[in-house]
């Protein structure tokens, strides 16, 4: 298109040239016209003077004879000089009109020039504008055969499709060939027997018939003693529980009589038994934890990029000898650094699959802090994950995860480490009822504002966790801020609780599927030393929601995702959307990954799978079919799929749709 334009832009002033020389034609035509008749008056009066030379002449002669015409002579004399004078005259007309005809001959020829060079590029814009014709031509052409091949491309995986199940087909028949062989066989060998034990089988019913009997009696015995043992069972832990709970309470109450009895005491200005002297009781809260001093020995990790962060980490799991998937590890990574718009991540599944392994070694690998809380079952208030106030010694007993909150909270803490990232794992935390010890402390994390609003202390009051201490004017405060990373781990078993909707709406939920393989897991490297990951360099990481709002491709992907959630009656709100929208900004942009097709499919595996818990599957055949197609077809996650196809079929047992992972 440069080629043609230049072309077009070379012929406009060729052009403009030729029709200025065609200007200075015509304007020369007038002088030139006006001096060929000057020429022929001048031949004209050429002739004349010729003549009227020959007449003198002839007269010259006759001058001896005629004297009479010398008058005549002298007068014909001087029209000869008027001639000379008047074609003298006429010298600079005719030097003009030389010099035009010259210029006009130099137009001419310059002219034929010029028509000798636009001749080729005539030619060349000619074939270039058939190769155009062409080319549109073709590109027509290709569009339908780009929808014919779209069509072909269908037909052929339909046609694969039924290949294989003809296969399957075919395979199942010579088995079934062969086994009916092996029947016939064993059916001629039986045969013979038979005649032979049918004398014995009438014997054999008569005592099968008297064993039933006695075996419907042991059966009734059994289920009535299961029933007795599942009772007192219930019963014993019913009891175990309310002992439990009368211990604490009667602890409680013991601390607090001692706290009042102090109280007294001091009143009336006695001393009080067991006093240290102490009087800071933020002593303990204050101690810096062990997983703090360890960050602090780490040499700064130098700046690098994010994929050279993730192969790091990739890197130390193979050194360990644990193999996850380099899809999982974007997936949790992805989960960690969304922490503004989804509060956690989960990872839930079956004892014995790297659970816990995964978020420490990624800390590790990262240069992140780690802080393992193991959840009892008996935790039932937010004390157990922050601590209490011990009202007989008069100080707070912080648990690790209040000291490491404080020990890198750079607002209320003037030795926090600023530059210093930090994850805390609640390992197995359905043990206990999460909302009960948790519910607060996740609201917290909620109405944390903005990062750039965190300065503002009346943005983040709501966001800070105040510690009960009372007799104290103003208590201390912790905010969790964003360079704290929180994860939970949880296990599928009879012994734990299931998450509330409250946690599966703010929390991105990975769940590992049971292997399909067990693999041994050999070493691969040397472990690389731990180098502290800076928090300007995972800010620099992470990018907003608004990365990705100009991506028609998103965006109609997110609505597919609210019309399916739609059809199961469990829509999602604004902030659900928000969040699946920041987490396909954020996903790493790594060597083998499909980008935002991955980031969605697995919001579908960790946002949409885990809210359809309890879904008739019967009732909702074609939701999930058309949820599977939605996976397969529009994200191209073809493992997905077939999980979800498998989970509904193994949840047709129980009528009830229960997630259970797909394996990469």
């Amino acid at each position: 298109m440069l080629a043609i334009a230049g072309v077009l832009i070379l012929l406009a002033v060729v052009q403009l040239l030729l029709a200025a020389r065609h200007d200075r034609a015509v304007t020369a035509a007038g002088p030139i016209e006006e001096l060929a008749i000057y020429e022929r008056r001048l031949e004209e009066k050429q002739r004349l003077v010729d003549e009227l030379e020959n007449e003198l002449e002839k007269r010259r002669q006759a001058m001896a004879v005629v004297a009479d015409l010398q008058a005549e002579v002298d007068g014909l004399r001087r029209q000869k000089e008027e001639l000379l004078a008047e074609w003298e005259s006429l010298r600079e007309r005719r030097d003009e009109v030389a010099a035009v005809r010259q210029e006009t001959e130099a137009a001419v020829i310059e002219r034929q020039q010029l028509e000798s060079e636009i001749a080729p590029l005539r030619a060349e814009y000619l074939a270039i504008k058939e190769r155009l014709e062409k080319a549109e031509e073709l590109l027509g052409r290709t569009e339908a055969l780009k929808r014919e091949y779209e069509e072909i491309s269908e037909q052929v995986n339909e046609l694969r499709e039924r290949k294989r199940e003809l296969e399957e087909a075919k395979e199942r028949i010579s088995g079934l060939e062969s086994r009916a062989q092996e029947l016939e066989t064993t059916i001629s060998r039986l045969e013979g027997r038979m005649a032979s034990e049918e004398s014995e089988l009438a014997n054999l019913q008569t005592r099968v018939a008297s064993e039933r009997e006695a075996l419907a009696h042991a059966q009734t015995e059994h289920g009535r003693l299961g029933a007795d043992l599942a009772a007192q069972g219930q019963e014993v832990r019913r009891i175990t529980g309310e002992i439990e709970t009368l211990e604490g309470t009667r602890s409680t109450l013991d601390a607090r009589l001692a706290y009042l009895k102090g109280e007294i005491a001091r009143s009336e200005g006695r001393s009080v038994d067991g006093e240290t002297g102490d009087a800071d009781p933020l002593r303990e809260l204050k101690e810096t934890p062990p997983v703090v001093v360890a960050m602090r020995t780490w040499d700064p990790a130098p700046r690098e990029n994010e994929a050279d962060a993730i192969m790091r980490v990739e890197r130390r799991l193979r050194a360990k000898g644990l193999d996850y998937p380099a899809r999982t590890l974007r997936a949790f990574h992805t989960a960690m650094k969304v922490n503004e718009t989804t509060q956690m991540a989960v990872l839930a599944g079956i004892s014995g699959t790297g659970k816990s392994q995964l978020p420490r070694q990624y800390a590790a690998g990262m240069g992140i802090g780690f802080l393992q809380v193991p959840v009892q079952p008996r935790w039932d208030s937010p004390q157990d994950l922050m601590g209490f106030y011990n009202y007989i010694e008069g100080k707070f007993r912080p648990t690790d995860m209040a000291r490491a909150l404080w020990a890198v909270d750079e607002l209320h803490n003037d030795q926090a480490d600023r530059d210093r990232m930090m994850m805390i794992l609640l390992d197995e935390m359905n043990l206990a009822r999460v909302e009960y010890y948790f519910s607060d402390f996740l609201s917290r994390l909620e109405s944390r504002p903005r990062p750039s609003d965190v300065g503002d202390a009346n943005e983040r009051k709501d966001a800070e966790i105040e510690l009960e201490i009372p007799n104290m004017q103003m208590p201390p405060r912790i905010f969790p801020g964003y360079n704290l990373l929180f994860a939970g781990t949880m296990n599928e078993d009879e012994s734990t609780q299931s998450l509330s909707d409250k946690v599966v709406d703010r929390a991105n939920i990975l769940r590992f599927a049971a292997p399909k393989k067990i693999k041994e897991g050999h070493a691969e490297g040397d472990v690389e030393p731990t180098k502290a990951l800076s928090r300007e360099t995972w800010t620099r990481w992470g990018h907003s929601s608004a990365h990705v709002d100009g991506d028609a491709r998103v965006t109609a992907r997110v609505e597919q995702m609210v019309d399916l959630m739609r059809e199961f009656q469990r829509p999602f709100g604004h902030r659900l959307g928000r969040a699946i929208m920041a987490y396909a900004a954020n996903y790493p942009e790594v060597e083998g990954g499909r980008g935002v097709d991955d980031a969605l499919a697995d919001q579908v595996e960790m946002r949409l799978l885990p809210k359809l818990r309890g879904v008739e599957v019967d009732m909702a055949a074609p939701q999930f079919s058309n949820l599977m197609t939605f996976v397969d077809r529009d994200l191209g996650d073809a493992p997905l799929a077939e999980a979800i196809d498998e989970s509904v079929r193994l949840s047709e047992a129980t009528g009830q749709f229960v997630w259970r992972g797909v394996s990469r």
